[in-house]
């Protein structure tokens, strides 16, 4: 029997690409929502997808009558809250928003995954995309990455890198810069950006790399010192921060957000959440709240989102490839 989550990237896209086909009649929509919203988050508060979560929880409350709550329900990089969301009701009143760990990276670290993004979830919308942020202590001797790495080598295995768990962004970010910079660092997973930023602070691990929102106001007080930002191009909210690349040749990493559905959700339900965040990405307030957390909005439609996903799925396969890690 074929293990699901071992399925190719072409059948990701497909199984994505199948709400277009819904399992209920378009009148499954009347009287939607009907009781208020669960949007589940695979991370501690405090983190980034938590905050994307909490703004989008905000919006949605105000914009289609009915309450939207958070449910954090970290562990073991979104392998707790993929289950929840798989085995949620198909009818809208539980959402599941996301990064790109839990559903285009899981699939390429855990041999057995405990639910399978490729036929459990439901894209809605992306919300935007953004770059992450290498952040070490503010006592740290590392002023630069050049000097992270001259660290690294002169004492390898000593160095601890935090991250928001196993098979996060965050995690396969630093795997990434071990490979390619040819230095060794030691994981240490946390159930969140939230908590790992707080063991950083407190000096007890030596580095993280973190969605630039739950970074930025650490290193902005003063907190945590910035080496670096991992797309390929500098932070327009920081363009003193050099990026990654331009001392890590190749070395690119973004992150972006969406919202899903458990699967078989009746195409009208997914067309009405699309819409509802689609305007709500593009509300000015909105828009501005979510660039100065340095994601750039976006929204768009399922079939997009798909295209996306599926697409991330072959880049991340290579990155654990390039990264040399094996699956769990």
């Amino acid at each position: 029997m074929v293990n699901p989550c071992l399925l190719p990237a072409a059948a990701l896209g497909a199984a994505l690409i199948t709400i277009a086909a819904p399992s209920l009649p378009a009148r499954a929509a009347d009287g939607y929502p009907s009781r208020p919203l669960r949007i589940i988050v695979a991370f501690s508060p405090g983190g980034p997808t938590d905050l994307v979560a909490r703004l989008l929880a905000q919006g949605l409350s105000e914009s289609m009558g009915q309450q939207a709550l958070v449910d954090n329900r970290p562990g073991a990089g979104g392998t707790v809250a993929g289950p929840i969301i798989a085995r949620a009701a198909p009818d809208g009143h539980t959402l599941f928003t996301a990064a790109n760990g839990e559903v285009a990276i899981a699939p390429h670290l855990y041999a057995k995954l405990p639910w399978n993004p490729a036929t459990d979830i439901a894209p809605v919308s992306r919300v935007g995309v953004s770059q992450l942020l290498l952040v070490v202590p503010a006592a740290s001797p590392a002023a630069t990455v050049k000097d992270l790495i001259a660290l690294a080598r002169a004492r390898p295995g000593t160095i601890n890198f935090a991250s928001s768990g196993t098979g996060s962004t965050a995690h396969l970010s630093a795997e990434l810069l071990k490979a390619l910079a040819g230095i060794d660092l030691v994981h240490v997973p946390y159930k969140g950006a939230g908590p790992a930023l707080a063991e950083l602070i407190a000096g007890q691990v030596q580095m993280l790399i973190s969605g630039f929102a739950s970074a930025w106001p650490y290193v902005r007080a003063g907190k945590l010192r910035a080496l670096a930002v991992t797309g390929a191009a500098r932070v327009g909210a920081a363009p003193d921060i050099p990026t990654l690349g331009e001392t890590v040749p190749g070395y690119e990493v973004t992150s972006w957000y969406g919202v899903f559905v458990p699967a078989r959700t009746p195409r009208p339900i997914v067309d009405r959440l699309n819409r509802e965040l689609r305007t709500l990405i593009r509300r000015p307030d909105i828009a501005e709240r979510l660039v100065a957390m340095g994601i750039e909005p976006e929204g768009n439609s399922p079939e997009a989102f798909a295209e996306q996903v599926r697409a991330e799925t072959r880049r991340w396969a290579r990155t654990v490839e390039q990264a040399g890690l094996q699956k769990q």
